[in-house]
């Protein structure tokens, strides 16, 4: 068997993973969840999961990568001799696959307004003609041919390999996100409607949760940090030996939070001063964006640089998902690993057909209102994940010795990790179980009461 690869550093390997957690989820999807859920309380509630939930996790899923060296389907494979984890994998592979045909598609939309600004540079008016969502919706082989240059993109980088592929492109790409994000939000406070984002964002008023909101929190923060799908199985593969895991999951933990967070100061004031969109729109984002920087000074420029700065982030995401289907697939059977980025990026490919025609050729097929892709979002991110992450955790504490997590865990340099470590499996043991099933037992309630 081949050595495996491994990064080439540590400050690599932070890039990567939070560079697969911070896409779409924080800046597409994070202010319409948000909107749906009432504000600062479902705010809390995400934060306050993200921690007891996300964070152990994560640490989990890198330990079992690294335990293994081997992404999550040989990773669930190896744990028993029943083979009884194995159903994990598959459906952390499966998901990450559908999720990244129908993320394909977002990202077009983003590449789309990109293209648009950038013409817009030049000639004003196109973009007033042509840079609006509802011409992209109407026509799906746009969608289709974006989302194909989106997963282009994506396969030629993973192409490269972990360290030239997902360390170098994903690494270059972060810090130019950062730059665009933080000039971004300092533009975005600077509107009247700052305040009344603020105490949207921060003010918890709890009466407006709903019950499906713990579990819709719990996959949001699943969905954004990467767990379930295998990313973090993979990445910790090539971690190398001298990695302290609970360290380095902390520490993407908190970032990603806090790019959440960040997302809502740049969100919330430009989508609040376009007061004729409703919050719980999927496509807020995209309908009250363009209309208000079409509306001030310099706001082409402005635009541009933001919709760079999103697709960045959704392309960084993108790419962790690709790694966790090519990683298995080269894991699991002997094809080479160019034939199983092509072969992974095709799937995907076919896979978006319908997402990307959802509003177009299936405009007509709607369940409670919603379209076929965000239908697939809600099913995949708030039941289907919520569902696989407990099964990791599952598989997790009970698939590796107890001698094996702790010499993972544990750091003879760091004292307070010997105390972490009890807290760690009583987490996973009791806390998640306890509180997935809890979120998915006031969903069926939700379900019933409509």
């Amino acid at each position: 068997m081949p050595k495996r690869s491994s990064w080439s550093t540590r400050f690599g390997f932070y890039l990567a993973a939070i560079g697969s957690a911070c896409g779409l989820g924080n800046l597409w999807r994070f202010p319409y969840i948000v909107g749906e859920n009432g504000g600062g309380a479902f705010v809390l509630l995400y934060v306050l999961f993200a921690l007891l939930i996300g964070l152990p996790l994560l640490i989990g899923e890198l330990m079992l990568g690294k335990s293994t060296h081997q992404s999550i389907l040989s990773a669930t494979a190896t744990l028993s001799l029943t083979k009884k984890y194995v159903w994990i994998g598959r459906l952390a592979v499966l998901i990450s696959l559908v999720v990244l045909s129908y993320y394909a598609v977002i990202s077009g939309w983003v590449l789309h307004f990109s293209t648009q600004f950038l013409v817009g540079l030049i000639q004003p008016q196109i973009l007033m003609e042509k840079g609006r969502l509802e011409l992209l919706l109407s026509n799906g082989w746009l969608q289709m041919g974006l989302a194909s240059v989106h997963l282009l993109l994506a396969v030629v980088i993973v192409l490269k390999g972990v360290q030239e592929g997902l360390e170098r492109w994903i690494g270059a790409m972060m810090p130019v996100f950062s730059v665009l994000l933080v000039l971004l939000v300092i533009k975005s406070l600077s509107l009247d409607s700052a305040a009344h984002a603020l105490r949207f964002l921060f003010y918890p008023d709890f009466s407006k949760l709903q019950l499906s909101s713990p579990l819709h929190a719990i996959g949001h923060v699943c969905f954004t940090l990467s767990v379930g799908f295998g990313t973090m199985v993979t990445f910790g593969s090539y971690l190398r030996d001298g990695d302290h895991i609970p360290t380095a999951g902390f520490r993407v933990t908190m970032v990603d939070t806090l790019l959440s967070l960040v997302s809502g100061l740049l969100l919330f004031p430009i989508v609040l001063q376009a007061s004729n969109i409703p919050l719980t729109d999927p496509g807020l984002l995209f309908e009250a964006l363009p209309r208000f920087l079409l509306s001030m000074p310099g706001g082409v420029i402005f635009g541009f640089a933001f919709f760079v700065c999103l697709y960045l982030a959704a392309l960084g995401a993108s790419i962790g998902l690709l790694e966790v289907i090519v990683s298995n697939l080269v894991d699991r059977t002997k094809m080479s690993r160019s034939f199983a980025t092509y072969l992974s990026g095709a799937a995907a490919l076919v896979l978006a057909i319908l997402p990307a025609l959802s509003s177009s050729a299936f405009k007509n097929f709607r369940l409670d209102g919603k379209s076929l892709l965000e239908i697939l979002d809600d099913l995949l991110i708030n039941l289907v994940l919520p569902l696989i992450a407990l099964g990791v955790a599952w598989a997790i504490r009970k698939g590796l010795s107890q001698r094996e997590q702790e010499k993972l865990f544990v750091d003879a340099n760091k004292l307070e990790s010997v105390a972490l470590f009890s807290h760690w499996q009583m987490v996973m043991t009791w806390v998640i179980p306890l509180v997935i099933g809890s979120a998915f037992f006031l969903q069926i309630l939700e379900y019933i009461r409509r």
